[in-house]
């Protein structure tokens, strides 16, 4: 059983430029290659972002519908950011 398919896409002039910039730098063997490894940094960021919603966000928002007075204003948030804390 083949563990590959082949696929025909379309890039923007600026992507296939890209692609072929980093084949020709040697860095990746082929244009499928350079694709793969996007695919992939994709799946990571999705998963990473996935792992942030499910364990920060939700939570942190969870905390503040149970007892909204430990929350924070907009302005109190900006004030924070600048102040470095």
């Amino acid at each position: 059983m083949r563990t590959t398919q082949q696929f025909s896409i379309t890039l923007t002039n600026e992507m296939a430029d890209m692609v072929r910039a980093r084949v020709a730098s040697g860095a990746y063997a082929s244009e499928s290659e350079v694709i793969r490894e996007g695919l992939r940094a994709l799946n990571e960021r999705d998963k990473a972002i996935e792992a942030w919603l499910t364990h920060s966000a939700a939570p942190s928002l969870d905390s503040i519908r149970e007892n909204p007075n430990n929350g924070r204003s907009i302005s109190q948030v900006r004030a924070a950011i600048r102040s470095g804390k």
